[in-house]
């Protein structure tokens, strides 16, 4: 395999000792190197935005704002950025999230470290990588280019679900959003009216089954 010269490369994770694992297995190759780090999904937005990596290796479930969302919103603006999402989780639900938000590749963690190199790698030649140990159906419908699921919700509304559903409080959700408790209630009500359900445990479970948040962290 013909190797690109200097592929910059940013890390996102909650787990120190895992992003630590991850630098070592990457920088092991000359070609590759890491430029920054993040622990969660908003510092991830603002360093790819500061850096513009080739790459971005991120974690799909992070307390916060989830690696779906941040791969959104970093796709959103700097398109040029092959995501590679990395999870514990092979569920429909965090796979489609991912690459229907823009991400060029997906990873298991329990995967080996010649796999992380090769999906680097991948995605650097344009092209969409899936981890070997996930039905490779999934992978077979992005060649063709077909539709993924779709969403009722916004990008805001699924950041104000996930945060919701992680057991903040209106206010608590405004601070971390920089909006006032009012506009969250607004936020929170059609959220609601769209999905139709309307108390706290069912948003939680909706938010599960999409793929927010797991409640893991």
């Amino acid at each position: 395999m013909t190797y690109i010269n200097e592929i910059k490369i940013v890390l996102v994770d909650d787990h120190r000792l895992l992003r630590d694992g991850l630098r070592n297995i990457i920088e092991q190759r000359s070609n590759m190197h890491i430029i920054g780090e993040a622990s969660d999904g908003r510092d991830a937005i603002k360093i790819c935005s500061k850096l513009l990596p080739d790459v971005l290796v991120i974690d799909v479930a992070m307390p916060g704002l989830n690696g779906i969302e941040a791969t959104r919103q970093i796709h959103k603006d700097n398109p040029d950025i092959k995501i590679i999402g990395l999870s514990m989780h092979s569920g429909k639900q965090f796979i489609q999230g991912m690459f229907t938000a823009g991400a060029y590749g997906y990873l298991l963690k329990d995967g080996d470290s010649d796999e992380l190199i090769t999906a680097i790698t991948t995605v650097m030649q344009h092209k969409k990588y899936l981890s070997k140990d996930i039905n490779q159906a999934f992978l077979s419908l992005l060649r063709k280019g077909e539709s993924l699921e779709k969403t009722l919700l916004s990008s805001r509304e699924k950041e104000v679900l996930q945060l919701i559903a992680e057991g903040n409080s209106s206010k608590e959700t405004g601070v971390i959003l920089f909006l006032s408790s009012k506009t969250i209630d607004v936020h929170r009500n059609n959220i609601m009216r769209k999905i139709d359900l309307h108390t706290i445990p069912e948003l939680t479970k909706y938010a599960i089954q999409k793929g927010l948040t797991t409640l893991e962290n």
